[in-house]
């Protein structure tokens, strides 16, 4: 029976692609696939480790600004992260995605990270979670 969670992706995900979309080689392919389980536990490091992540014009994390739409973790152990930024001249347009892919490509059992920017749909206060809300003294 395949874990309720299995095909969970976060409340944020929208469709969304790249033109420009990059490929990273792993650097570790374990010998057989992943099991639903050994994903969904390589998902929420992955997630935990996003929450680490800081905008640093912002003093909340990415993952709780709503900048990750989509974090997939292949049967490979390869890691799919589909983030945007708050907008399109973010000073931190070229350190946060690859902060994001040093810290994915951290996590234990994760052969590879991609991280692709994506601007569709466009980064507003409304993607926060209400605990950013909180933190940012907007409610």
């Amino acid at each position: 029976m395949e874990h309720p969670l299995a095909g969970y992706m976060h409340p944020m995900t929208e469709v969304a692609t790249h033109p420009e979309g990059g490929a990273h080689q792993a650097v570790d392919t374990p010998a057989q696939p992943l099991g639903a389980m050994e994903r969904i536990a390589i998902y929420d490091k992955v997630i935990d480790v996003l929450h680490t992540c800081y905008d640093p014009e912002i003093p909340v994390d990415i993952y709780e600004l709503g900048l990750i739409y989509d974090v997939k973790v292949e049967e490979s152990g390869e890691v799919n992260i589909k983030m945007t930024l708050t907008a399109p001249n973010c000073p931190a347009a070229q350190s946060l995605p690859a902060e994001v892919k040093y810290k994915a490509e951290g996590v234990p059992d994760v052969t590879g990270a991609n991280v692709e920017i994506v601007w569709e749909p466009p980064w507003d206060m409304t993607k926060m979670t209400e605990a950013a809300r909180l933190q940012l003294g907007m409610i």
